[in-house]
């Protein structure tokens, strides 16, 4: 079946991808450009530079800009799976969604809407099982963003490891260890459907412990 991803460049939409890429014809990536990290539907951080993802995976892309509310992003997911649909032919949409009914519905609604199939490959999945999914299938994920209590900005810039898996672990009764309620984020650097690595060249760090952001400024594609 030819699907599209949908793909903002972290750990669980790289991991969906690798899982589905034997099954499936993935035709495109579909990524989404919120006004800010208080979207209710899509990551904020970085989200520019999944298109220099998208050209080390050797896959195109649909991008669109949308507001920060869950109405603007479905408008916004609905008008890039109809150019998908168009363009690429797909048949179904692939999401990295683990536990969050909130966006499942909404997605599975557009995709019902539109005459789509939709696969979440990691749905239910034991977040300490995927976080060690993703450094066995060879993903380097680095932390971006840290949103709640106890992460502090010492996180950012780190790679998805054991250590920080241990560490994910032993928060799990105060903290989502997948951070898909956006106490943490992550982006990919490296995997192995990568023909290409990200090089990062500039970045900075912007607010406090609990609430801060690693900025990409500047990021190129370097030879394995």
């Amino acid at each position: 079946m030819k699907v599209a991803i949908l793909y903002s460049g972290g750990k669980d939409s790289t991991l969906a991808l690798h899982k589905v890429y034997k099954s499936h014809e993935v035709e495109c990536l579909l990524t989404f450009q919120p006004a800010s990290e208080e979207s209710m539907l899509f990551h904020y951080p970085n989200a520019r530079l999944v298109e220099l993802q998208a050209k080390a995976l050797g896959l195109p892309i649909i991008v669109r800009r949308t507001g920060n509310s869950a109405e603007e992003g479905l408008m916004a997911l609905e008008e890039a799976l109809k150019q998908a649909k168009n363009e690429y032919g797909i048949e179904g949409l692939v999401t990295g969604a683990i536990k969050s009914k909130y966006q499942a519905d909404r997605f599975s609604e557009v995709c019902r809407k539109l005459g789509l199939e939709i696969f979440s490959p990691l749905w239910m999945r034991d977040e300490i099982e995927l976080l060690r999914e993703i450094v066995e299938t060879g993903i380097t994920a680095i932390i971006t963003r840290v949103g709640a209590y106890p992460l502090k900005m010492d996180l950012l810039g780190k790679p998805i490891n054991k250590e920080i898996i241990s560490y994910f672990e032993s928060l799990r009764e105060i903290l989502n260890p997948s951070g898909e309620g956006g106490e943490y984020e992550t982006f990919v650097i490296d995997a192995p459907l990568f023909k290409k690595r990200i090089k990062i060249l500039r970045s900075r760090i912007v607010g406090k412990d609990y609430d801060a952001t690693l900025l990409i400024e500047e990021a190129e594609l370097e030879d394995k």
